[in-house]
């Protein structure tokens, strides 16, 4: 997505992973107290989501910047060979011992990344970078009605959809059509990104998989940006501030997301997914200037307000599992 998402880590990685432990019984019949513990733990993951959003909107910044120089396809094989590269230096992960399913995870992550990163470039260079981030993220919400089994999660998705047209304040019908078609397959590849993104996180240690996955989307998109712009790649300026989109826009948030994954139902995960357009809104504000009208702010709080319904229906239910 809007882009979309990563940086490595190891350490901290299975700091993230390390379960809490349960609660032993004294001798005396008292128990440690492991609920404030146990509500970290839920929350933990959450906190990835959001931090990997802000980063994804300072590296959407960026990427603004740098499409005059390099063109859309341009940004997505800078962004994608640079995050690939990165994360194949720092994860070097293994080749030997993976399963045909398991590479076959890793492909279908790869082609999701890459086509999400190069329909929603091609959305933002035809239509305003809110409402293609509005269009895109129909694709989480979409996914967390069809796949969550609660009626609760289907009632935050829709208080969350709510926002986000209400957010982009009722001007679709004013937007260039070609453009909105791209935001929206993107949105379906950010759908399938989530449910890859996930799979893949349970097949391949630490961020090994990611980074496999990234070389598949670079592979892809390399062939297009090259045709599209050339030698305007090698710009050593160029070059500087795609490695920065990278970073912000891909290493940083893919890594955070593909380990809240790992820990966070893919429906409550989805919903979360419709703060990017509020993020996106507030980052406007406070870094562009662009102010805010009173129903973007209304548009947010329904956003923000159903993001954390999901959350509370999270911790709850992890509850509900210590207990049972």
């Amino acid at each position: 997505m809007n882009d979309q998402r990563s940086a490595a880590g190891a350490a901290t990685e299975r700091a993230a992973a390390v379960a809490v432990p349960e609660a032993v019984p004294a001798l005396d019949g008292a128990a440690a107290p492991a609920r404030p513990r146990r509500r970290g733990a839920a929350l933990a993951p959450v906190a990835l989501v959001v931090a990997g959003g802000l980063s994804v909107q300072f590296g959407s910044a960026v990427a603004v910047l740098l499409m005059p120089r390099a063109g859309a396809l341009g940004v997505v094989t800078l962004r994608l060979v640079v995050a690939a590269l990165v994360l194949m230096i720092v994860c070097r992960p293994k080749v030997r011992g993976y399963t045909r399913a398991d590479w076959g995870t890793v492909l279908a992550f790869g082609v999701a990344m890459g086509g999400m990163n190069t329909l929603f470039y091609q959305a933002a260079d035809r239509i305003p970078l809110g409402a293609a981030v509005t269009l895109e993220v129909l694709g989480p919400l979409a996914l967390s009605v069809i796949a969550s089994r609660r009626l609760i999660n289907v009632v935050w998705a829709g208080l969350a959809l709510g926002g986000v047209v209400l957010l982009s304040g009722g001007g679709f019908d004013r937007l260039d059509p070609v453009g909105a078609a791209y935001a929206l397959g993107a949105g379906v590849m950010w759908a399938a990104y989530i449910v890859f993104s996930a799979r893949t996180g349970r097949r391949f240690p630490q961020a090994d998989g990611l980074a496999l996955a990234l070389v598949v989307a670079a592979v892809l998109s390399l062939p297009l940006g090259i045709l599209e712009s050339g030698s305007k790649l090698l710009v050593p300026s160029t070059l500087g501030l795609g490695a920065l989109v990278a970073l912000l826009s891909s290493v940083l948030p893919y890594t955070l997301e593909l380990m809240a994954l790992r820990r966070l139902p893919a429906p409550t995960f989805a919903i979360l997914m419709s703060l990017e357009p509020a993020i996106a809104a507030t980052a406007g504000f406070l870094i562009l200037d662009q102010a805010l009208s009173t129903t973007d702010a209304l548009a947010i709080a329904l956003v923000i307000g159903a993001s954390m319904g999901a959350v509370r229906s999270q911790v709850r239910g992890a509850k509900g599992r210590d207990h049972a």
